[in-house]
């Protein structure tokens, strides 16, 4: 084993408490992200895994490298916990490079009399310091990039919700701007309700739609069509005099496609269809 990985080696196996205590004290990381015995248990298993790539005698410029799993394992799960408990990047980042200072120190009494070996031995600690540190703003990168993408198709599922208004009656009230992704999945989640419902008649809401382009239209359209093809029909209501004005402007073709002004007439239209009568009892 080399010099500076049996002098770091023999650090951490000694002086661990030390260690830890000093590295904690100097991270400062926000206290209020966690208690100080969840912190402890997060450094205490990144010394661990540190450790096992040392004693490996793994080299830091190769981070990637499988004398280092234990500690990149240690350091994802560390960086995704932070990343759901709201830290920053900056706040993770921080709490691995305050490794160096209980580790500097320390190398100093080891090399006291060899300059170019202590060199060499905290040149060798901060290069693996900063890998670490590199590798868990990259996984926190990730990792909330997974949760907004996770966020963001449940706000998407929330806000394409298919109501069963009668017997075989659907509607899917729309709002916001429809995109590619979006009628996508209104069109799967409908077209699923249809066959687990048997309704033979739904109704697209565009009430909450701002505007309604050529773009938006051939949405409208190809989720028309694929109702059809299920065999039910689609009434499309929230017909509003501007959007009326842009359809027409734009050229945009829904012939055979019922359309109504509101979603009260739309169900009218669909109880009628469906040969219900709604009659007000006499007083």
């Amino acid at each position: 084993m080399k010099s500076q990985n049996s002098a770091i080696a023999a650090i951490v196996q000694s002086e661990q408490e030390q260690v830890l205590s000093e590295w904690l004290a100097e991270s400062n990381l926000g206290s209020s992200k966690g208690s100080e015995q969840g912190r402890t248990a997060d450094a205490k298993k990144v010394l661990k895994g540190f450790l096992e790539g040392i004693l490996a005698d793994a080299e830091p410029e190769r981070f990637e490298d499988k004398a280092w799993d234990a500690l990149r394992q240690v350091l994802s799960e560390l960086s995704a916990a932070r990343a759901a408990q709201g830290a920053s990047a900056g706040e993770t980042s921080v709490f691995v490079l305050s490794m160096k200072k209980p580790f500097f120190s320390r190398l100093q009494g080891s090399f006291q009399n060899d300059v170019n070996a202590l060199v060499g031995a905290i040149w060798w600690t901060s290069t693996l310091v900063d890998k670490m540190a590199q590798f868990t703003i990259n996984t926190y990168q990730r990792t909330r990039e997974e949760i907004i993408n996770r966020q963001q198709q449940e706000l998407l599922e929330l806000s394409t919700p298919v109501i069963k208004l009668w017997e075989g009656v659907l509607a899917v009230p729309m709002i916001g701007t429809l995109d590619s992704n979006r009628t996508q999945l209104v069109m799967e989640t409908l077209l699923q309700r249809i066959v687990d419902t048997g309704s033979e008649l739904a109704i697209i809401d565009i009430t909450g739609v701002p505007t309604v382009d050529t773009l938006v239209a051939q949405h409208l359209l190809k989720t028309v069509t694929a109702i059809r093809l299920m065999g039910a029909e689609c009434i499309i209501s929230g017909i509003r005099p501007q959007i009326a004005q842009t359809i027409v402007h734009l050229g945009i073709d829904l012939q055979g496609i019922t359309t109504k002004a509101t979603l009260a007439d739309a169900l009218s239209l669909a109880l009628k269809t469906t040969g219900y009568v709604v009659t007000k009892p006499r007083a």
